[in-house]
């Protein structure tokens, strides 16, 4: 049972963005909530986060994608929009699909980082995972990862578009394709050099490694990824790849003019910081707690 309270009605602990629960349909009461209780343990088999920002238009396609792959798959599975401070109706959409679905809010547009920190951190399945919004990966990767961290294979999975079993079948814009080939040297050299496509938008993690990395994750931007890849390194966490089908590419809110010189710097910071740290993991940063949780299906 959680404490729950409306937003605004009370003073709020000073963080950076907080977060609140859309409630589902299962929920007592409608409305917009924060929940001040500590996370719950682990009561379901797989949380699946959608971070999304003004996703009101594509996100109802996306969520009857989800929720047709994973109802037929028979595990106990809850879906989380993180609603990254959307102006539309993005936090209201989860409301159509049941008692599984979910929305968390970040009270402000913070970053597809901090949006995918909050959900890592409140989520309550025995094994994580993300994906975009404009779901541009077949979900047969996210079976396969679980599979892998379920049978103890491995502790995260990255999905992987330039490896041996991946395809493309979407049209992409050849500025795109240069941009992250590019984007991909530079992760090579600075960051991982086994884990070079660290913007696939599919990853998956046990709860444990999910903690781990995520509470020490300092970055909220789109560059956020690579730093999940170095931490995983230096946590010595065990990893795999899988090779994922890109099967659309729809507008993103990624936009190489606007965001590409800022990832670079923040590669190229993380580095630094790794270098300067004699390649140990940084401090915890955020701790569970001090992150609201969906609240679980009835």
């Amino acid at each position: 049972m959680y404490k729950l309270r409306r937003v605004g009605q009370a003073s709020q602990p000073d963080a950076i963005c907080q977060p609140a629960l859309v409630a589902s349909p299962a929920s007592s009461r409608a409305g917009t909530y924060c929940a001040t209780a500590a996370p719950a343990e682990v009561d379901h088999d797989l949380t699946l986060l959608v971070p999304s920002f003004d996703e009101e238009r594509r996100l109802p396609g996306t969520l009857a994608g989800i929720a047709d792959f994973l109802g037929g798959w028979g595990l106990d599975y809850r879906v989380v929009v993180v609603d990254d401070g959307s102006q539309d109706g993005t936090a209201l959409v989860s409301r159509r699909f049941g008692r599984r679905f979910s929305t968390l809010c970040l009270g402000r547009r913070c970053g597809k980082g901090a949006a995918v920190r909050q959900g890592m951190l409140a989520a309550t399945g025995r094994v994580v995972a993300f994906t975009d919004a404009d779901l541009p990966y077949d979900l047969g990767a996210l079976r396969t990862a679980y599979q892998w961290i379920e049978t103890g294979e491995c502790e995260a999975v990255f999905g992987a578009r330039n490896i041996a079993g991946s395809a493309c079948q979407a049209r992409r814009r050849l500025s795109r394709i240069a941009a992250s080939a590019a984007f991909r040297q530079v992760v090579k050299l600075a960051i991982s050099r086994e884990v070079t496509d660290t913007q696939c938008g599919l990853k998956t993690f046990s709860r444990r490694a999910a903690t781990e990395i995520f509470s020490r994750t300092t970055l909220d931007g789109f560059a956020f990824d690579a730093e999940v890849v170095l931490l995983c390194h230096r946590l010595r966490l065990t990893f795999r790849r899988v090779p994922v089908r890109l099967v659309n590419e729809y507008s993103s809110t990624l936009s190489l003019s606007r965001h590409s010189g800022r990832m670079l710097r923040d590669v190229l910071w993380l580095a630094w910081r790794d270098r300067l740290s004699g390649r140990r993991p940084p401090p915890i940063r955020t701790r569970p707690e001090q992150v609201w949780e969906p609240r679980r299906a009835a």
